[in-house]
């Protein structure tokens, strides 16, 4: 057996470079770079592999690790993951960094590779720079605070261990039922040992998506369930967009006259204005969507966890006979909420279950409600994005300005606040890609680092990052990497003075006005100027006094050659109350306040709505 010596880092940068993905029947690198930011822990090992191969796996320069793995997470979510990237940083508090981000990956299921620096696995020099000790085991390392948030996680303390450890990882990578982050934590020392390694660990392998097809008797309980139904609903996930399979579910509606309600993560698998679209379901979905929910006799839901956003905190589907069943990849979320599992490819699943329906199609009546209840969504959708002469625009307000001013194979990101339940609502989406959000962890700071992922995964597409002042002013860095790559992107700033969204829901839960708004919590507060940060660090920038003037500015910033942020002021109280359902934030049993005891009793009531155990 032939052998080639090679230090742990430069073996492991091999491997990635000989790793191959085939996407719609074209090869590609199955990763497409490294995001990098070095420190003792990585420069020296991981650093000087990168370097000898930064022609064929090109390194990145970020500026805040949360951020580049933000960017790497939206790259592979873009690419629906089939192409993936890496993210190294120093031990420490650079690794600590990317801890949140691998969260981030995990509740979406979106494959990142993640590689921290560790402390030495010799531990001669111990305690080192940034070592975090745990006095009763000497084993842990600050890496271990990534073992809850990884698919896989493994510390590489001899360099032979790669030769069991990364094909597991890729396993995990590209599996699309386990899908998600891989942690492998390098110590800084082994990164620097050689060994022989097999030439064949190096072959360039092809990775193309696994496509399961469903059981049998599964299969035909679901049929089956599907046949007795008179008010059937399907409800689209973002498994739908991974399988590819908008085409499959497009042709399935179509064919058996059923109306199709939307997730965050779904939003987009029909067009906004197909016959069957009814648009978001759940706390900020369409009342067409949560209308014809309440009544369903049968859900299929297709690729999706069901998450308390989707279903109301259980409290939406009020059908006592209704029948759920989910079809899924993945078996955890196939059993969930008492559902009848269909573990399958949601394009293959869809393709077998639409043979064994034969000749059955939903009534016609029921069609009908659904056409009745979109035209009159889209009616209220009109309305809420319609420019007014207020003094402060709504968010609705804007966004309906951006989407206007979106072509058909734009992108809008976006991923916490207020925002992204306005645009699960509003949001007119064309075509399957052009809506990403991240709103299984809802995590603030990821709009702009997402937006450079989603950049980066198409260049030719325009891409709008829709931003609160308070997710601009915690993550705002990766302006600048933008700027640096020529990866131009459009940043819309909202600025309400502070958290405007948790203002709103602190006000419906019977609280005082308490540390949300900047004007409430200091005469001293200061009114930032985020044109002038956003220019500070090398965007054009200005600042808009209203929805005329933002129009004109998105139609400057979609001729600019790089990165335009515009920024408007909007009103922090106003929201779209149109659509929407209950969502469970617990309101306290004892409180001084009246407007608290009236929630508590409004919630009180909700509960007892809500599906126990299913």
């Amino acid at each position: 057996m032939k052998t080639v010596r090679l230090t742990m880092a430069q073996a492991l940068v091999r491997y990635l470079v000989a790793q191959r993905a085939m996407i719609e029947g074209r090869e590609a690198p199955l990763f497409a770079g490294v995001f990098a930011i070095f420190g003792h822990g990585n420069v020296a090992g991981l650093g000087e592999a990168l370097h000898a191969e930064r022609a064929r796996l090109p390194t990145y320069r970020a500026h805040n690790e949360q951020a580049m793995a933000h960017a790497a997470i939206a790259f592979a979510k873009a690419n629906g993951r089939r192409r993936m990237m890496a993210c190294t940083t120093s031990i420490g508090p650079g690794a600590t960094n990317m801890v949140t981000a691998a969260a981030v990956a995990h509740v979406n299921r979106l494959p990142v590779l993640l590689l921290p620096g560790d402390i030495f696995a010799g531990r001669r020099p111990d305690p080192v720079l940034q070592q975090v000790e745990v006095f009763g085991d000497p084993t842990i390392s600050a890496n271990d605070c990534f073992r809850p948030v990884s698919r896989y996680w493994d510390r590489i303390t001899r360099p032979e261990q790669l030769i069991h450890s990364l094909p597991r990882a890729i396993r995990v990578l590209t599996d699309p039922a386990d899908c998600g982050p891989v942690t492998l934590a390098l110590p800084q020392d082994v990164q620097a040992e050689a060994c022989d390694y097999p030439e064949t660990f190096f072959a360039p392998r092809t990775h193309a998506p696994r496509r399961p097809g469903p059981d049998l008797a599964e299969l035909e309980q679901a049929a089956a369930a599907l046949r007795r139904a008179r008010k059937p609903l399907v409800i689209a996930g973002g498994g739908v967009h991974y399988a590819g399979a908008a085409r499959a579910l497009a042709a399935f509606a179509e064919g058996r006259r059923l109306p199709v309600a939307e997730t965050q993560a779904g939003k987009g698998a029909l067009p906004w204005d197909h016959p069957a679209n009814l648009g978001a379901i759940g706390v900020t979905g369409s009342s067409a969507a949560n209308a014809l929910a309440a009544e369903a006799d049968l859900v299929l839901a297709i690729g999706t966890r069901l998450g308390d956003f989707a279903t109301a905190s259980r409290s939406l589907f009020r059908n006592p006979r209704l029948r759920l069943i989910q079809l899924n990849v993945a078996a955890f979320d196939a059993a969930k909420h008492g559902a009848m599992p269909l573990v399958a490819d949601a394009g293959r699943g869809l393709q077998e279950l639409d043979a064994a329906l034969g000749d059955w199609r939903a009534p016609a009546a029921w069609m009908r409600r659904a056409r009745s209840g979109i035209e009159a969504w889209n009616a209220l959708v009109e309305a809420a994005t319609r420019p007014s002469n207020a003094p402060l625009p709504t968010d609705a307000q804007v966004l309906g300005a951006v989407n206007r001013a979106a072509g058909p194979r734009d992108v809008v990101v976006c991923a916490a606040g207020g925002l992204p339940g306005e645009l699960h609502k509003l949001w007119r989406t064309p075509a399957p890609g052009g809506y990403h959000l991240e709103y299984g962890y809802s995590c603030m700071g990821y709009e702009i680092a997402g937006g450079l992922g989603v950049k980066m995964a198409d260049a030719s597409r325009e891409v709008f990052v829709l931003v609160g002042d308070g997710s601009y002013l915690m993550m705002n860095s990766e302006i600048a990497t933008s700027v640096t790559m020529g990866l131009k992107l459009v940043v819309v700033v909202l600025d309400n003075g502070g958290f405007g969204c948790i203002e709103r829901l602190q006000a419906a839960c019977g609280g005082a006005s308490f540390n949300n708004l900047f004007a409430g919590i200091s005469p001293n507060a200061a009114r930032v100027d985020f044109a002038a940060h956003a220019a500070s660090l090398g965007a054009e920038a200005v600042k808009v006094p209203g929805i005329a003037e933002l129009e004109a500015a998105l139609a400057r910033a979609k001729r600019a050659t790089r990165t335009f942020a515009i920024v408007v002021e909007t009103d922090p109280a106003a929201a779209t109350a149109a659509g929407g359902a209950w969502w469970d934030v617990a309101i306290p049993e004892v409180s001084t306040r009246a407007g608290v005891r009236k929630a508590r009793r409004a919630y009180v009531a909700h509960t007892s709505r809500r599906r126990v155990g299913g």
